[in-house]
């Protein structure tokens, strides 16, 4: 018998529930939350139903989860190479690349409808795009040919935005575009340390992230550059959301020590000294929740206003 056979048959219930849990990227689902719920609070400008901030977000992780089974499924080959993905299920044998497949297809069609039927139809066919962008265009296209794959591809992390503010609004306009534009920016400023930390196992595999094809020196400017857009963008949230001081002290405050973090990585880089790629990693995640929570709370102060 295969050995990842006997390994599958030897795995107890509740081990395997976790196994499918972990091909749904649970860490990535987080962060991805952590932009929705805000933006409904803006667009609602006030609490919103919670019936429907609760279905919001369960339909949005369930979405998000199936892109992250159908990316696990269509990567286990090189995972199962890559020291940093080496204990995901397809690789360890805790789930067969059946099982997989057919999870990710059935939380993909569960998660639309249950946003279509809960929620509205547009927020159900933003998240159907974003499944479709992730998958086909990132995982299938860009990440194996381009070094800009995570420039483009951080497109689909950049929908609950969208959908958060379509589930209160049912419409889109100039505010959540803007929002979308913050989350695109800040992708590869985020990921690119990353790329840096793990350079050898993506080179392994042949994946053309930046930190492969270039030296850290280059993208040590281009975290950079994208850090300085992104925060730039957020500040240009301020008038066209009628944004108050809280917001806008935060997003100054926090995008500096954003800024400050990745011009510390450049420098050193320029320098050849010892680089620690991901303390600027840690500290984009800490900036966009940061920065998120403000967008919530803002409008929950409206004496606040300029």
């Amino acid at each position: 018998m295969d050995l990842a056979v006997q390994a599958r048959e030897r795995v107890r219930p509740a081990r395997k529930a976790m196994a499918y849990v972990a091909l749904t990227k649970p860490r990535v689902i987080e962060l991805l939350l952590v932009t929705t719920a805000p933006v409904m609070i803006l667009a609602e400008r006030g609490i919103p139903n919670l019936w429907l901030v609760f279905a919001t977000l369960i339909g949005g992780a369930m979405s998000a989860g199936s892109a992250g089974a159908f990316n696990c499924y269509i990567d286990r080959d090189i995972d199962r190479i890559m020291k940093r993905t080496s204990s995901r299920p397809l690789v360890t044998g805790e789930l067969s690349d059946r099982e997989a497949l057919v999870f990710a297809w059935v939380l993909g069609v569960a998660s639309t409808l249950w946003l279509g039927l809960l929620v509205n139809w547009l927020a159900a066919a933003l998240s159907v795009a974003a499944v479709l962008f992730y998958v086909l265009v990132y995982t299938l296209v860009l990440k194996r040919r381009t070094p800009q794959n995570i420039v483009w591809g951080g497109a689909a992390g950049c929908m609950p935005v969208l959908i958060g503010w379509a589930a209160v609004t049912n419409s889109l306009n100039w505010v959540p575009v803007i929002l979308f534009g913050i989350v695109f920016l800040w992708t590869p400023p985020h990921y690119w340390p990353l790329s840096m930390r793990y350079r050898d196992d993506y080179a392994a595999v042949n994946v053309p992230m930046l930190a492969v094809v270039r030296g850290r020196t280059v993208v040590g400017l281009q975290v950079v550059l994208y850090a300085w857009a992104t925060v730039a963008c957020s500040l240009l949230l301020i008038p066209v959301a009628n944004m108050g001081i809280l917001y806008s002290a935060v997003a100054l405050v926090s995008g500096g020590w954003f800024v400050y973090e990745s011009h510390r990585l450049y420098s050193m880089a320029i320098r050849h000294g010892e680089v620690r790629p991901m303390r600027v990693f840690h500290s984009s995640i800490t900036y966009l929740t940061v920065l998120f929570v403000a967008v919530g709370v803002d409008p929950l102060l409206p004496f606040l206003r300029f």
